[in-house]
């Protein structure tokens, strides 16, 4: 009778629980959108933040990383020079090619080269001079609008040439054996210039498409707009090839100058990457990081004090017990009940001998046997070998087992037997 009751009792416990658990369902529903919006919005703030972040990270390297771009012999992109400096090399011109101002003047010291300047951007125009002071010849192969005036007296920048394909009618050196090209920038000559020994070719307008001079430090120069002529792209087009090689091909030795962003010498101050960033980029950062902070503030999860959970029914710890042995009894399962006992006297006289887990059971048992200095035939039987048939075998294995864990507690730990 007691045991109907107490099957009763956990039945209507089990259906209190079932309601318990229908009703909060509803509840925790209702709580999902906000979990989603939560989700959503720190989603967002860590979309934000990586792309902020990949931003900064493809400008810093762009402003670190060498500049292997326009005119560099090294460069295998269209606006690289990988194909004209390959064809020097194979005609016996040796390259040496630099990327900072004392490393050419070094070049240019050890040997009698000819400097071939791809970029003037990040230099001032003191090294600009003075690097192609240190060089036998120079040819610079880009004109920006402050470079002619500052090499040739009487010099000046002019307009580009939108027109057609210009022939050189001229013999300047180098020039002579190439035919017409399309030149960039367009460069003036004064009569002072040509007076003092100027020549110029490509002439268009009263300008030239390229100026051969001696320049004001005494180094015979050329000049040239060459980004859209020695290019990779356009190399091959009209009679670029000729003209780069009559330029160039000549010389033994090229030290070739593709001055770099890390060596840039413009100001008299290295320039910041936030003063080479538009001026809105920094506020628009300081904004989205506090807008994030502050969206952290608002909508992060706050932790409170500890709020003990009430539950519809408090089972006890001893019910799950009395369960799980009801469930054996009614079973009839014997040697299953026993095995339980088994392992768990092993695990508890494995602990008190040392044993490690991966520890067999006829090892914990010929290990418990010359502790307790018992057979080890009568100890594997009693842990190993023995199959109960019936509840009172069940119950004299059970005495047994728990005998033989106070033996072997008695044998390792002594002082914890009370008297």
């Amino acid at each position: 009778m007691s045991g109907t009751t107490a099957a009763d009792q956990a039945a209507r416990r089990a259906r209190v629980q079932a309601q318990a658990q229908a009703q909060q369902q509803p509840q925790d529903s209702t709580h999902q959108p906000s979990r989603r919006r939560r989700i959503a919005v720190w989603s967002a703030l860590v979309v934000a933040l990586l792309v902020l972040a990949s931003i900064g990270l493809a400008v810093q390297s762009t402003l670190t990383k060498p500049d292997t771009g326009v005119l560099d012999p090294q460069g295998v992109g269209a606006s690289g020079a990988q194909a004209l400096a390959r064809v020097l090399e194979a005609q016996g011109t040796e390259i040496v090619v630099v990327r900072d101002r004392a490393a050419a003047e070094r070049a240019l010291a050890e040997r009698d080269a000819t400097l071939v300047l791809a970029d003037t951007s990040y230099l001032s125009d003191e090294s600009v001079l003075e690097v192609v002071g240190s060089a036998s010849a120079a040819v610079l192969l880009q004109v920006p609008s402050r470079l002619p005036e500052l090499l040739v007296s009487g010099a000046s920048a002019a307009g580009y040439h939108r027109g057609d394909a210009l022939s050189p009618r001229c013999d300047a050196q180098g020039v002579g054996g190439a035919g017409a090209i399309t030149p960039g920038r367009m460069i003036e000559l004064s009569t002072e210039a040509l007076r003092d020994g100027a020549e110029g070719c490509y002439p268009d307008a009263g300008a030239f498409g390229l100026v051969q001079a001696t320049s004001v430090v005494g180094t015979p120069v050329t000049l040239i707009d060459a980004v859209s002529l020695f290019s990779n792209a356009h190399i091959v087009d009209e009679s670029n090839a000729a003209l780069a090689l009559g330029l160039l091909g000549t010389a033994d030795t090229l030290v070739w100058f593709v001055p770099e962003l890390a060596g840039a010498d413009v100001g008299a101050e290295s320039l910041t990457l936030g003063e080479l960033t538009p001026g809105w980029v920094s506020p628009a950062i300081v904004l989205l990081l506090c807008a994030g902070l502050a969206a952290a503030v608002w909508r992060g999860r706050r932790f409170g004090p500890l709020v003990a959970e009430r539950l519809p029914v408090t089972v006890r710890a001893s019910e799950t017990t009395e369960g799980r042995a009801r469930l054996y009894a009614r079973s009839r399962d014997a040697v299953h009940a026993a095995d339980q006992l088994r392992i768990g006297t092993l695990e508890r006289c494995a602990r008190m001998l040392g044993l490690g887990p991966s520890a067999a059971a006829p090892d914990i048992s010929d290990a418990m046997a010359a502790r307790i200095g018992a057979d080890s035939g009568v100890v594997r039987g009693i842990l190993i070998e023995q199959l109960p048939s019936s509840d009172a075998q069940l119950v004299a294995l059970s005495d047994q087992l728990r005998d033989l864990e106070t033996a072997v507690r008695s044998a390792t730990r002594p002082e914890r037997i009370q008297p």
